[in-house]
């Protein structure tokens, strides 16, 4: 059985801290290096109904895409929300480590979990990290349909591909259009509207669309636009990270229950 210093070095090696943005909070926010950890719970976001779940299932190790306290703070005490779930995760011996833009840029990340959810093929990253020599790491990904599909259809398969929300996926764009090209960025992507013009894609799959942002891109150019749930759109990566650390336990001879 590792010790969470061992499983924490492995989570680094997939997303250094040193790669999130300089705004970031990533890494381990609570736990003790010299605890066993024999099980892992991946979600979106650290919340009491996870920390909650955690406890239930027996987890020793809490992995987040969201941090906890992304502005800082001065107190955790349990009068507050994000205090009461520190004091749960200690009282219970559960870890709390957070992989938040150090994963949305990583190879394979956010986007790449993305796309595989919705059978598009990854050509790129569609914001290059400068600092990869591959041209593999950034922020979203272009791909690539292998059958063209319409707006409407690439909706309807996005829909049914990612978690039911209370919005759905709505739809900026002619729902005839076709589409052979996709954009795709998981959580807030309406930042991105320059590079995914640039890109060349037929459609932009992301999350947050906003009114006057959405209005505007659609002056601009005939791209299709896709808006999903934030927490749908980053959903698929606790699975493919759930997969890689699964992979990391058995060449360790871990047997960790994730």
């Amino acid at each position: 059985m590792p010790r969470l210093s061992e499983v924490i070095a492995a989570l680094e090696n997939l997303w250094p801290a040193e790669r999130a943005e300089s705004w970031d909070a990533v890494g381990t926010v609570v736990g003790d290096p010299d605890q066993e950890v024999s099980r892992v719970l991946f979600a979106v976001d650290p919340v009491q109904e996870i920390a909650d779940e955690a406890v239930r299932l027996g987890a020793d190790l809490l992995v987040t895409h969201h941090p906890l306290y992304l502005r800082g703070t001065t107190t955790v005490a349990a009068s507050t929300f994000k205090g009461r779930v520190v004091h749960t995760l200690i009282k219970n011996d559960v870890a709390l480590h957070v992989a938040h833009t150090n994963a949305d840029t990583a190879d394979p990340g956010v986007s790449d979990a993305l796309a595989g959810a919705l059978d598009l093929r990854v050509v790129r990253p569609l914001v290059p990290d400068p600092a990869d020599p591959d041209g593999r790491r950034g922020l979203g990904r272009v791909c690539e349909l292998e059958h063209p599909l319409t707006v409407r259809e690439l909706a309807a398969r996005a829909a049914e591909r990612l978690p039911a929300t209370a919005q759905g996926i709505r739809v900026a764009g002619d729902p005839e259009a076709v589409v052979r090209t996709v954009a795709v960025s998981g959580g807030s992507g309406d930042s991105l509207f320059d590079h995914v013009r640039a890109s060349g894609a037929d459609a932009f799959l992301t999350a947050d669309l906003r009114h006057h942002p959405v209005s505007e891109a659609r002056a601009h150019s005939p791209l299709a636009l896709l808006d999903a749930a934030h927490w749908a759109t980053e959903w698929p990566w606790c699975e493919l990270a759930a997969a890689q650390l699964d992979e990391i336990s058995d060449r360790e001879g871990w047997d960790l229950r994730v």
